[in-house]
């Protein structure tokens, strides 16, 4: 047990890393890449866990329409913790990895500022009040979910959760590489999942090699 728990933080160690080299690849505008990671780790924000736990109660008690958006407006334009392109990839690496990428996220975070202690902080911040709400809404709508009043509320909702996500989707699309290729497979992800209703392990199985050989050829 105490073997899995030690492979299990080396391995969130290196994946935090990996993240930390590439939003911090370098720049031909600053003075040299290692002055740079040196200023980004010696300005890195001081987070407690008890930050972490309102911050990622907060997030999801505001998560009406997708936890993506609300992630976002905390961690980058509040907080302060993450920039734009730490949350692209910390959220990449979410999706890629096994359950809700939000959920993987959180536990990214929590440990990048307070190791395994912040992590469990920021996912009971995370899961303790939806669940407690989810319990209270299930006993609502069994008894009002029928009416018409609160079909047509369901309705606007929905389209509000829509319009977030969309915001979402543009404003993350805002930091990516300026090149054709990343647009490329991101349209291919999107017609073989979103149009073709092709198996998503299938389309990112399918797409991931060519992608990461695209991207290693790049900056080879």
């Amino acid at each position: 047990m105490l073997s899995v728990s030690k492979h299990s933080e080396i391995f969130f160690r290196n994946l935090l890393k990996i993240q930390r080299r590439k939003s911090l690849q370098f720049n031909p505008w600053n003075a040299s890449s290692q002055e740079t990671m040196e200023q980004t780790e010696s300005h890195k924000p001081r987070v407690s866990r008890l930050d972490l736990f309102l911050t990622f109660s907060r997030i999801s008690l505001s998560s009406f329409g997708g936890a993506i958006f609300w992630a976002r407006r905390q961690l980058i334009d509040r907080q302060r913790w993450l920039t734009e392109r730490e949350f692209v990839d910390v959220l990449t690496l979410g999706q890629l990895l096994p359950g809700p990428n939000v959920l993987n996220l959180t536990v990214m975070v929590g440990y990048r500022f307070a190791g395994w202690t912040g992590a469990a902080a920021a996912v009971a911040g995370f899961l303790g009040w939806p669940c407690l709400v989810v319990i209270g809404m299930g006993v609502l709508y069994q008894q009002y979910g029928a009416l018409p009043q609160v079909q047509q509320a369901l309705a606007g909702m929905s389209i509000v959760a829509a319009g977030l996500l969309l915001a979402t989707v543009i404003k993350l699309a805002m930091v990516l590489p300026r090149r054709w290729r990343p647009w490329l497979f991101g349209i291919l992800a999107f017609v073989g999942v979103g149009v073709m209703r092709w198996p998503l392990l299938w389309v990112m199985g399918g797409l991931a090699p060519w992608a990461v050989f695209a991207a290693w050829k790049e900056q080879a």
